[in-house]
């Protein structure tokens, strides 16, 4: 069965470079992203973890945690991470998953569920469909999900943004509109009348249409 914005996010156990996690444990009461990549040693997700590594704290601030996978062992992850110190300047605090037996790529169905065997012997390019980045909210709710190919690195800043935006509206009755950076206007929720409207925004708002309600940015 496939996974969709707003299903629960599947629960799994699993050994990661900070040891054994229960995935919905771990979660507590955080945000999460959950990011995957099909094997160790690949230049691009070496760079993209670096990024992660760097930019960890503006997740934090924002109360989410980062977790990768890939589908190799933990001990070839904790080897990985040294690589990605020296060639990024930056240290990986975060967990690393082993997924060798792919049992969470498939969970996630970022491979078929019938594909055989486990990671050995595997390419990259075998494992090329995971690379996708998930992030689930402190319902165990999937809030986003985007998958890249193996040739174009991962904009994590996009991933920022829309956790800013996911955050914001989860509180108020509002949408954010394309390209919405935090602090500019943004759009009164489509489920909201003109009448709770003016409750919620007694400084009213501007109507191109009147579909589109433009207000400032409540945060």
């Amino acid at each position: 069965m496939s996974l969709r914005i707003n299903d629960t996010a599947p629960n799994f156990q699993a050994q990661t470079t900070h040891g054994a996690i229960d995935f919905h444990q771990w979660i507590g009461d955080s945000w999460v992203v959950l990011f995957s990549h099909p094997k160790d040693f690949t230049p691009v997700c070496t760079t993209e973890l670096g990024y992660m590594a760097r930019i960890e704290p503006e997740f934090t601030r924002r109360n989410v945690k980062l977790i990768g996978l890939s589908v190799d062992p933990v001990d070839n992850h904790s080897k990985w991470a040294a690589d990605i110190e020296e060639t990024q300047g930056a240290k990986v605090n975060y967990p690393m998953i082993g997924d060798p037996e792919l049992k969470v790529a498939k969970l996630y169905n970022m491979l078929p569920a019938e594909e055989a065997g486990g990671a050995d012997g595997r390419t990259a390019a075998a494992n090329a469909t995971v690379r996708t980045v998930f992030v689930v909210g402190p319902d165990k709710k999937i809030k986003l999900m985007m998958t890249y190919p193996m040739t174009t690195g991962r904009n994590f800043d996009e991933i920022l943004r829309a956790i800013d935006s996911m955050q914001m509206t989860a509180k108020y009755k509002v949408a954010t509109p394309a390209n919405w950076q935090k602090g500019q206007d943004v759009i009164i929720s489509g489920s909201v009348n003109d009448e709770d409207a003016k409750k919620l925004f007694p400084a009213g708002w501007k109507a191109p249409k009147p579909y589109l309600r433009i207000v400032k940015s409540p945060e």
